[in-house]
């Protein structure tokens, strides 16, 4: 710019930065590139270590105390039939909470840090006690367990663990946490888990151990298994498939990844056929991540039969081929989809599809998914899926003998 007493510098023009592309997910689970990172578990400076926690416990003895006193203790900590005021914490159930690292703040010492062996036994106890816990309801049990999951993330981000364990760490807590966020029912909005805060945990949780995986330092036996995981909880993503292919062959090419990227072509092509008899041949973490995005596929399979088949004077169909196609529960779920979305019936079994009457308010039936996803389960524990399930796949590992 120019001016009476001479020429200023020009100074440069603030420059925007580029928008990020959109995805094509489904809102509620878009996969963003920027989503909340915890500190890099990496040294910043030459020379500059992180140390290596020395906590033995779940949580952090000076912690307890300072809740207790506080009366901040969940009430899945607090010592059995315990009836003081305030309550008292035991050591055996109490785990750490998460707590936002403040700007300014110094870094916690080794004694308020876990090691990965404490943080993985952690979420052991989180999948194998809490998880499973009958007496908590289930939106209380995901909101407790979410927080606790944070929380082992940020302890290993804090101190210098190996990468290697660093991944059985992450594998295991996303495990759980995909796990106990899929069991949550359609009524869990209305109580004290958060949905929206839920799903930006598992996505948390998926950018921590991607970057785990992204640092090279192997190896990681199961790492097929969640970048597959990766795709299916962010089914039709253009963001997430473009990730996952530029993964190296060699890991595209193992079981779990292609049968994920499978999934995701026929969720796009809209064929509900291919992709259900898919979503029935995946193993219990898979379909937890995929859960989410059955409602979805559901109403648009049922949406083209509508276009299909309707007529003015009503054509009929089975609910019993319903029922096969979009792998239900049974005739009652179907009834209820159908219904759900203006279709009546013809008695018990089959529903009439007439011109005009399909519709589409608000989200679509959760359904209870247990065709595809608990009965997969078999007779197996939450904890021991989290903890081994990479041994049910047999040929998932790269360069594995198919």
């Amino acid at each position: 710019s120019w001016r009476a007493g001479g020429p200023s510098q020009v100074q440069p023009r603030p420059t925007a930065p580029h928008p990020q592309p959109a995805s094509l997910a489904f809102p509620q689970h878009r996969c963003p590139r920027d989503a909340e990172r915890p500190p890099s578990p990496r040294p910043l400076m030459l020379g500059c270590e992180l140390p290596v926690g020395t906590c033995p416990d779940m949580c952090p003895a000076a912690e307890r105390a300072q809740r207790e006193r506080e009366r901040r203790l969940h009430r899945l900590e607090v010592v059995p039939g315990c009836r003081q005021d305030p309550p008292r914490a035991d050591p055996q159930r109490a785990v750490k909470e998460y707590s936002r690292p403040a700007a300014g703040k110094p870094r916690p010492p080794p004694s308020q840090l876990r090691p990965p062996s404490v943080l993985l036994a952690t979420v052991r106890y989180l999948a194998g006690e809490v998880a499973e816990s009958a007496d908590a309801a289930r939106a209380e049990v995901a909101s407790f367990v979410a927080d606790r999951l944070r929380a082992v993330r940020l302890d290993l981000a804090l101190q210098g663990a190996g990468d290697a364990e660093a991944a059985v760490v992450l594998e295991a807590a996303l495990a759980t946490l995909v796990a106990v966020v899929a069991r949550l029912g359609p009524d869990a909005a209305r109580g004290p888990a958060d949905p929206v805060l839920l799903q930006a945990q598992v996505q948390e949780g998926f950018g921590s151990l991607r970057r785990c995986y992204a640092r090279g330092a192997g190896p990681h036996p199961r790492q097929p298994a969640f970048q597959g995981l990766f795709l299916l909880y962010n089914l039709g993503s253009v963001e997430a498939l473009r990730e996952v292919l530029q993964l190296p062959a060699a890991l595209r090419t193992c079981p779990p990844l292609r049968k994920a990227l499978a999934v995701d072509a026929a969720f796009r092509e809209g064929n509900a056929a291919r992709l259900f008899r898919l979503l029935q041949t995946l193993p219990y973490l898979a379909s937890c991540a995929v859960q989410c995005h059955v409602g979805h596929a559901r109403r648009e399979a049922l949406a083209r039969l509508a276009r299909a088949f309707s007529t003015p004077k009503g054509q009929t169909l089975p609910l019993g081929f319903m029922v096969n196609l979009l792998a239900l529960d049974g005739l009652r779920e179907a009834r209820d989809l159908c219904q759900a979305h203006g279709l009546p019936l013809d008695g018990e079994e089959r529903v009439v599809f007439l011109r005009g009457r399909y519709v589409e308010e608000g989200l679509p039936p959760a359904g209870t998914c247990k065709v595809l996803v608990d009965s997969k389960l078999r007779g197996r524990t939450l904890e021991e899926v989290v903890m081994a399930e990479e041994e049910d796949e047999g040929a998932d590992r790269p360069g594995s003998p198919a």
